[in-house]
């Protein structure tokens, strides 16, 4: 799917959001992974000091953490890589 629809459907709705779409998403502003610890996932971006947390939830993202997310996104303005 494209990048910024996806970005489009997760902001509008943050329910019933597949994990792995919102991966997509976190990797396209930057983040990588840099750490896997049983069900949650670490990751960091350069200009963020703080990590992002992510629970892979029966195949879905948790809606607080896409909020936690898009709060970072906003915060540090970061933006969409193509």
């Amino acid at each position: 799917m494209n990048k910024k629809k996806l970005l489009a459907m997760i902001y509008r709705s943050r329910r019933n959001v597949r994990y792995e779409d919102f991966i997509q998403l976190v990797l396209a502003f930057g983040f990588t992974r840099v750490r896997h610890s049983g069900s949650h996932e670490i990751f960091r971006c350069a200009p963020v000091p703080e990590f992002l947390c992510l629970q892979n939830f029966h195949g879905e993202a948790k809606a607080y953490q896409i909020g936690q997310f898009f709060s970072l996104v906003e915060k540090y303005n970061l933006e969409l890589e193509e």
